[in-house]
C-alpha cells in the first residue's frame, strides 16, 4: 500500500514535475541533493556515492548530493555529458518559514535551468570558444534563425534555404539548437517541425510551437531594446522574427523570467560570407580537427591571440570568410600595419595580454551571476582600453579600421572612476564574506568595520584577562558557525569554570575540551556580529549599485570588447605572418587563383617540428585554365596540394596573410571540398553513398565564382563504374558549373579529356623509383603522371613481399591485355591461380643457393648441412 510522501518529498516531486527533462539540484543546507532516477544518473556521471534515505511507495529512495560551494565543477561535468540541470534554491530563511506558523517547510523554487547554451560561468566552458544557442523556425522552404551567445550578449538573425541548415549549424557550432517540437502557427500559420542536424557538441531541444510566433518575437525584441521599431537593426523577415521569439522564450524559460543582456541583433546575409558546407568544414579542419579537438586544426595552427575575446573573434572570422573586397581589405590593412612594425606590434600585444575578458564579465553581471571580481575585470579592462586609446591616438597615418575602432576604446570615464574608488585592487570571487569595497569609499561602512575591529580587539583583550583570572593558560576564545564566539579550555582544566559562581555558562562538552560562554563575551560578540552583519549588508548594497551602473552601459562596453578583440586578432595574425614568412593576398574582381610557393600551414608546422622542410607548389587557375586534373602516387601530396589552396582562399577572405610567396585570387562565393573517405552509418550511408551525396551537392550548387577541390571521385565502387562517374563529373564541372576546380584522380584514362575540354590542364605530383624504392618528391609538374606507383606505395606500407610480387604479376597481365585488346581484364584468363606467388628476383643469393641443391644426390648428413646453410641466409 502506497504511503503519502513526507512534506519535503512532496515539495521535491512538485518541483521535479516543473522540469521533468532536467536533473533537479534540490538545495538542502550546504548541499544540492538529487533523488530517485536523477540520483542514479548523477552518481554514475559524477562518480559519487549513491546512498538512500526514507521510503517512497514502499521502496528506499536513492539519493546523492554535491556541496554547494563546489557545485560549478559538478555542473560542468554534467553539462559536458549532455545533461540539463534545474536549480531549486531556498527562497526564504528558516526564520521566515517559522514565522508562517508551525514546523513549516522552507519554501523552494526553481530559480534557473542550466543548459549548455545558456552558460555564463567561466568554469563551465572554454574561454577561447564562443557558446552559441540557436533557434530555428521554418516557413515553406526557408528557415529563419536567431543565434545568441549569452555569455557575451552577441546576437544575430538570418535566413537560409531549408537545405542549408546543416551548413548553418556547422558554421555557428551551437551548444544547443532549439526548434518547434511539433507543427504549429509559428510563422503566419505555416510553421513546421525542423529536422535539426546532429553534430558533435550540439544538443537539439524541442520547444512548443507557440513560442515561435513572429509577432511575439518582434514585440519582445522591441521591448528588450526599448525601441518602437526594429528598422534601425535591419529588415527582418517573419522567419527570423519567429526564430527570435523561440530563442527569447527559451532564455526566459531557462532564466525563470530573467533574460540576460543581449546586444542589438545584427542581420547576417548569406551573400556577405563565403558559403562552406558541413562536409567541407570537416574535410578542411577549419576550427576543429577530424578527432573533434581544436588541436590540429587551421585555427589552432594560426592562433597567436593573447586574449580570450581575440581567440573567439578569430574563430568566427575563419568560420565565415568575407566576400566584400573592401571589408577584407580593411582587415588586411590593419594586419599589415602591425606586421610592418615589430615594436608597435609587441607593445600592443603586451598591453592586450593584461586585459581581462570584459565581455564575459559583463555577461555574468547582466545575468545576475556576477561577482566583485567581475566588476574588477570591467574596471581593469576599461581602464586599459582607455590607455590604449591614448596610445593609438598618436599613430601616424592609421589604417581605416584602426580609426574606426579607436572611439570604441575610450569613454566609460565615470564608470572607471567609480569602480576604481569603490573596489579593492583584487576583489574576491565570493561576495558572501565581504571585503571587496575599498576603505574610504563609504564612511558609514568604514565606521562599521572599525566597530567590528574594535570588538575583535576587545575579545582578544578579554581572552588575556580571562587567562589571568582563571589561571588557565590554555584558555582560548574561538568562533564557529554553530556557537559563534565561545570560550574553550582543556577538559582537565574545566572544573574551576564549571562552578556556579565562576561567571561562566557551560555550552558544550567534547572529547578533550569543554566550551563556555560569559556575559562579557556575549556583549563583545554581539557588537562584532551586528557590525559585521551591517557591514556585509552595506557592501551587498554597493555591489548591487555598481552592477546596475555597469549593466546600464552594457552596449558601449560590448563595443569596447569587440574593438579589443579585433586589435588582438590583427596583431596576432601579423605575428603569425612574420613568424611564417606569409604574404598579403591580392583580391581581384575576376575569378582566378594564382598562388606562388603555396604551403599547407598545418602540415608545414608539423613537418617543421620534426626538422623537415615543406615543399611549396604553385597553382594558377584562370578563366582559360580553371580545371586542373592532378595525377600521381598516393602519399605524393595530391590531397595536401588540394587542401592548401582551399585553405589559402579561406585565410585570404578571412582577412589573414597567407602561407605563400604571392597570392592573387578572385572572391570565392562558395567553397567545396570532397577529399577523404568517410561514412555515416547512423543515417544509412556507406562511404560511397556519402561520396556521391557530397559530389551531387557540389554539382547542384557550384557556380563560376566557386572553388571546388575533388579527390578520387568514384573510387568507392567498381573500376568501370567509378571511371564513368569521374569522367562525367569532370565534364559537368567544366561545361556546366564552370568553376575553379582542382581534381585529383588515379584514373589515368581521364587525362584524355584534355583533348576535348579547353579549360582543363594536366598536372602531376612527381615521384621516382631509385634502386627499387619509391622516392616521393611532393613537387607538382605539368602533364600526366607516367603511372600510379600504387604497388610501390603498398610495399612502403609493409604489404608482405609475396603479395607485392603477386600484385606485380597481375598488373603486368592487366596492362598486357589492355595494350593488346583495349580491355582492362584481357589477359587474365591465362593467369594461373596463385602462379608466380614469389617474384623472380635477379641476383637473389638464397634462390641461387637453393637452385644449387640436388636433393636426390644428397646423403642424410649432407641434406641436414644444406638445410643449415639455407637457414643461415638473411
Amino acid at each position: 500500500m502506497a504511503t503519502a510522501p513526507t512534506p519535503m518529498m512532496a515539495q521535491y516531486l512538485t518541483l521535479k514535475a516543473e522540469a521533468p527533462d532536467c536533473l533537479l539540484f534540490y538545495r538542502m543546507g550546504d548541499f544540492f541533493e538529487m533523488f530517485f532516477e536523477d540520483a542514479k544518473v548523477a552518481a554514475q556521471l559524477l562518480d559519487i556515492a549513491l546512498t538512500g534515505r526514507g521510503e517512497h511507495d514502499g521502496e528506499r529512495i536513492p539519493m546523492c548530493g554535491v556541496p554547494v560551494h563546489a557545485a560549478d565543477a559538478y555542473l560542468a561535468r554534467l553539462i559536458r555529458a549532455g545533461q540539463r540541470v534545474a536549480i531549486a534554491e531556498q527562497i526564504e530563511t528558516p526564520a521566515q518559514a517559522k514565522a508562517r506558523g508551525g514546523k513549516t517547510l522552507v519554501a523552494r523554487a526553481i530559480v534557473r535551468v542550466v543548459t549548455a547554451g545558456t552558460l555564463t560561468e567561466e568554469v563551465l566552458f572554454d574561454g577561447k570558444a564562443a557558446n552559441w544557442l540557436v533557434a530555428l523556425a521554418r516557413a515553406g522552404n526557408r528557415v529563419g534563425y536567431a543565434a545568441a551567445d549569452v555569455s557575451t550578449g552577441a546576437m544575430e538573425l538570418g535566413e537560409v534555404a531549408a537545405g542549408e541548415v546543416d551548413a548553418l549549424i556547422a558554421r555557428i557550432g551551437p551548444k544547443e539548437t532549439v526548434a518547434p517540437a511539433e507543427a504549429g502557427a509559428a510563422v503566419d500559420g505555416r510553421a513546421s517541425p525542423i529536422a535539426v542536424p546532429a553534430f558533435a557538441g550540439t544538443t537539439a531541444i524541442g520547444r512548443p510551437a507557440r513560442d515561435f510566433d513572429s509577432a511575439k518575437g518582434e514585440a519582445r525584441l522591441k521591448t528588450l531594446h526599448g525601441v518602437a521599431t526594429l528598422d534601425g537593426f535591419g529588415d527582418f523577415g517573419r522567419c527570423e522574427l519567429a526564430a527570435a521569439g523561440g530563442l527569447l522564450a527559451y532564455l526566459d524559460h531557462a532564466g525563470k523570467g530573467t533574460l540576460p543582456f543581449l546586444s542589438a541583433p545584427t542581420r547576417r546575409l548569406a551573400s556577405d560570407h563565403m558559403a562552406i558546407d558541413a562536409a567541407t568544414r570537416e574535410s578542411l579542419e577549419l576550427t576543429i580537427s577530424t578527432g573533434g579537438a581544436r588541436a590540429g586544426s587551421l585555427l589552432d595552427c594560426i592562433d597567436r591571440t593573447v586574449t580570450s575575446g581575440g581567440a573567439r573573434c578569430l574563430a568566427a572570422d575563419l568560420s565565415a570568410p568575407l566576400t566584400d573586397r573592401a571589408h577584407i581589405g580593411s582587415r588586411l590593412d590593419l594586419v599589415g600595419h602591425y606586421a610592418e612594425d615589430s615594436l608597435r606590434r609587441a607593445g600592443l600585444r603586451e598591453t592586450l595580454r593584461r586585459m581581462p575578458d570584459i565581455a564575459r564579465a559583463l555577461g555574468r553581471l547582466s545575468a545576475g551571476r556576477g561577482s566583485p571580481r567581475d566588476l574588477g575585470a570591467l574596471r581593469d579592462g576599461l581602464s586599459g582600453a582607455w590607455t590604449l586609446s591614448e596610445q593609438l591616438s598618436r599613430t601616424e597615418n592609421p589604417p581605416t579600421l584602426l580609426t574606426k575602432l579607436a572611439p570604441d576604446l575610450s569613454g566609460h570615464g565615470a564608470l572607471i572612476d567609480m569602480l576604481t574608488r569603490a573596489l579593492v585592487p583584487e576583489p574576491p570571487i565570493d561576495a558572501a564574506n565581504g571585503g571587496y569595497i575599498a576603505a574610504g569609499y563609504d564612511a558609514a561602512l568604514d565606521a562599521l568595520r572599525e566597530t567590528g575591529g574594535s570588538g575583535r580587539r576587545e575579545i582578544a583583550a578579554l581572552e588575556a584577562r580571562m587567562r589571568v583570572a582563571t589561571g588557565v593558560g590554555s584558555l582560548r576564545i574561538k568562533h564557529n558557525n554553530v556557537l559563534g564566539y565561545h570560550i574553550e579550555v582543556p577538559a582537565r582544566a574545566a572544573d574551576p569554570l564549571m562552578r556556579a559562581d565562576s561567571g561562566f555558562t557551560h555550552r558544550q562538552t567534547l572529547a578533550g575540551v569543554v566550551r563556555f560562554n560569559s556575559p562579557e563575551l556575549h556583549e563583545a560578540a554581539s557588537t562584532v556580529g551586528q557590525a559585521g552583519a551591517h557591514a556585509l549588508a552595506a557592501e551587498a548594497a554597493h555591489l548591487e549599485e555598481l552592477t546596475a551602473l555597469a549593466v546600464a552601459q552594457a552596449s558601449a562596453i560590448c563595443r569596447t570588447a569587440e574593438a579589443l578583440a579585433r586589435l588582438d586578432v590583427a596583431s596576432a595574425l601579423a605575428e603569425r605572418a612574420v613568424e611564417g614568412g606569409w604574404c598579403r593576398p591580392s583580391l581581384v574582381e575576376h575569378p582566378c587563383l594564382e598562388i606562388e610557393g603555396g604551403r599547407h600551414p598545418v602540415v608545414e608546422a608539423a613537418v617543421g617540428k620534426s626538422g623537415g622542410r615543406f615543399v611549396a607548389n604553385d597553382c594558377r587557375l584562370s578563366e582559360d585554365d580553371r580545371l586542373w586534373l592532378v595525377t600521381g602516387p598516393n602519399m605524393g601530396g595530391k590531397s595536401t596540394f588540394l587542401r592548401q589552396n582551399a585553405l589559402i582562399a579561406v585565410l585570404a577572405q578571412a582577412g589573414c596573410y597567407v602561407p605563400a610567396t604571392s597570392a592573387t585570387l578572385g572572391i570565392v562565393d562558395r567553397l567545396f571540398s570532397r577529399v577523404g573517405a568517410s561514412d555515416n552509418l547512423a543515417r544509412g550511408r556507406s562511404t560511397f553513398m556519402v561520396e556521391m551525396v557530397e559530389t551531387a551537392a557540389i554539382l547542384a550548387q557550384a557556380g563560376p565564382d566557386s572553388l571546388v577541390i575533388l579527390d578520387e571521385v568514384g573510387r568507392g565502387t567498381s573500376t568501370y563504374d567509378g571511371l564513368a562517374i569521374a569522367w562525367a563529373v569532370v565534364e559537368a564541372v567544366h561545361e556546366v558549373n564552370r568553376c575553379r576546380c582542382l581534381f585529383a584522380t588515379h584514373y589515368h584514362e581521364l587525362t584524355r579529356l584534355a583533348e576535348n575540354l579547353p579549360a582543363l590542364s594536366l598536372h602531376h605530383v612527381r615521384a621516382r623509383e631509385y634502386k627499387g624504392d619509391l622516392v616521393l618528391l611532393h613537387e607538382l609538374a605539368e602533364g600526366p603522371a607516367d603511372r600510379s606507383y600504387g604497388i610501390a606505395v603498398a610495399r612502403l606500407a609493409g604489404l608482405p613481399p609475396p603479395v607485392v610480387a603477386r600484385a606485380k604479376a597481375v598488373l603486368a597481365k592487366l596492362e598486357a591485355g589492355r595494350a593488346a585488346t583495349g580491355g582492362l581484364a584481357a589477359g587474365l584468363d591465362d593467369l594461373p591461380l596463385f602462379a608466380n606467388l614469389v617474384e623472380e628476383v635477379a641476383g637473389d643469393p638464397l634462390r641461387e643457393a637453393l637452385d644449387a641443391v640436388h636433393p636426390d644426390a644428397l646423403s642424410p648428413r649432407e641434406a641436414l648441412e644444406a638445410l643449415y646453410r639455407l637457414k643461415s641466409f638473411d
